[in-house]
């Protein structure tokens, strides 16, 4: 009898010790994106949750799109907390609600025919400390926030819709006639007879702002009284880690739609980010300031840039010192907008490491476009482009210009601020002069863009390692580079209607390769 117990407690010992051995972990459904990345970068996989799900219909919530849902959302969030997290389940229907604030181990899952529609009701938005075009400063609260939390997404097959419209101003160039005469039916003020602003309160904030961030207010008061103005990016996460968004539609954001703000280890997946051609602002993805992230299998069709790589703005910028790296974009559609990929201008924590691949854009101002100024800083390199195909782009396939003057492209040519910049007296390069190096396009196709390509670097800091390979592009106008040090191009065709294919201005090391 002894000897037997004693068998069964050695199998006992041997079965609790496999128990606390690691797991073999699953190979992530995202391996296969990593073949031959240019770059190292930590092969990500979607967060696991606990089993549990609240539904918001069990904690009072009533998807009739009139009864706001505001503490059915607090309720579920806390109950699933209280349970170690798991899923906050959204049924079908119109959820009306205030801001819903987001707590760690939590998967937010929108059923078919679930819409999360938020309250035009500003008051439901309270001003909060944030960081914004970069720089550090107040904006109302986000329809969808957290800070600090880990393993959180927000999956399934319904809609957000962010009521965008209830905060923008609009131009009248960018809107038809019949929807111009429903903005300016709601009341509202004018900046000039083109230009139309929801409330005073908005054009207020608009005169005392520097590309959207008030300056100079000290005092409560003088917050509230531009509070309308501090219109929310849509979706913000703050300094959070394991962030997984997919299947969803984002949708009619105030500002920004998708913000992931100082995050590490996100991926966006099969996502639809949507806003109206006018959208002023209406960004669809800011990765600002992030370390490792995936962007894949989805579409942007937005009112301003489609997938924007950030790392904070000039001297705040700077002093966080966060660089936005390990970014992979692969199998993504950017429909109109100002531009399809874009990095900056506020990049002046750097970026680094970033490939997009398998890409579309079609019908945006810009295809590729890299913007920043003196006086951001910062450094942009390994930025790799492969096979990425564009059609119909309103102004340069490829647009890298070091004068930004916060302009979209399309502003800036019917301004006339397209030419080349001539110079003779140049500041000395310091840490607010920004650097771009070590980029690398191949197997890239333009069709019926109005200019092929515009390099336009700083005298004191050209554009430095430019390599073109297999690069196909028709056009209105050729290629030109501008204060270039380091240009190789191999089987690069460019065919203009008009003018010369190549412009070269103050451009040195220039190699061109015959392909074998």
């Amino acid at each position: 009898m002894s000897r037997l117990w004693g068998s069964l407690l050695l199998s006992l010992g041997w079965m609790m010790l496999m128990s606390c051995q690691p797991q073999e972990e699953k190979e992530s459904p995202y391996a296969y994106l990593y073949n031959d990345l240019p770059f190292e970068m930590p092969v990500l996989s979607p967060p696991v949750f606990a089993d549990n799900r609240v539904s918001l219909s069990e904690v009072g919530g009533v998807g009739d799109g009139q009864v706001l849902n505001t503490a059915a959302f607090e309720a579920a969030m806390q109950k699933l907390t209280d349970q170690g997290g798991g899923t906050l389940y959204v049924p079908a229907g119109v959820w009306h609600t205030g801001p819903i604030v987001f707590r760690s181990n939590i998967n937010m899952y929108l059923e078919k025919g679930a819409v999360i529609l938020f309250s035009r009701d500003k008051d439901l938005y309270p001003l909060v400390e944030t960081i914004f075009e970069g720089l550090d400063t107040r904006r109302c609260q986000s329809p969808i926030s957290g800070r600090n939390l880990e393993n959180i997404a927000i999956t399934g097959h319904g809609a957000i819709d962010g009521a965008g419209d209830e905060w923008r101003p609009v131009k009248r160039q960018k809107v038809t006639e019949s929807q111009w005469q429903k903005f300016i039916a709601r009341g509202g003020v004018f900046k000039r007879s083109d230009y139309w602003f929801p409330s005073a309160g908005v054009l207020h904030g608009d005169t005392i702002s520097n590309m959207n961030v008030p300056q100079n207010l000290t005092t409560e008061a003088e917050w509230q009284k531009v509070k309308d103005f501090l219109r929310p990016v849509m979706v913000s996460f703050i300094e959070c880690k394991n962030v997984f968004l997919q299947g969803v539609i984002f949708s009619n954001s105030p500002s920004w739609n998708l913000h992931p703000l100082m995050c590490e280890n996100i991926i966006i997946d099969n996502v639809q980010v949507r806003n109206p051609s006018y959208a002023q602002n209406g960004d669809g993805l800011d990765l600002e300031s992030c370390k490792n992230a995936l962007v894949v299998n989805s579409s942007f069709d937005v009112g301003d840039d489609g997938i924007c790589i950030k790392s904070g703005k000039d001297e705040d910028g700077r002093r966080r010192a966060r660089p936005t790296e390990n970014v992979l974009v692969d199998n993504c559609v950017v429909y109109r907008g100002h531009g399809g990929f874009v990095v900056g201008s506020e990049m002046s924590g750097g970026v680094r490491n970033v490939l997009v691949r398998n890409c579309s854009f079609l019908g945006t101002d810009v295809g590729l476009r890299f913007k920043s100024r003196r006086g951001r800083g910062g450094v942009v390199e390994n930025i790799f482009v492969e096979n990425v195909s564009m059609h119909d782009i309103s102004t340069d396939s490829f647009r890298f210009n070091l004068y930004y003057g916060g302009k979209s492209a399309t502003e800036a040519l019917a301004a006339g601020e397209d030419g080349a910049v001539q110079e003779r007296d140049l500041p000395p390069v310091t840490e607010e002069t920004p650097v771009f190096r070590n980029l690398r396009f191949k197997n890239v196709t333009s069709v019926n863009a109005r200019r092929a390509m515009y390099f336009h670097g700083l005298p004191e800091m050209p554009i430095e390692g430019i390599h073109l390979e297999d690069v196909t592009i028709s056009s209105r106008f050729g290629a030109e580079f501008i204060e270039v040090d380091g240009l190789v191009m191999k089987n690069v065709q460019i065919s203009p209607e008009e003018g010369e294919a190549f412009s070269y201005i103050h451009v040195q090391n220039q190699m061109v390769l015959v392909p074998e």
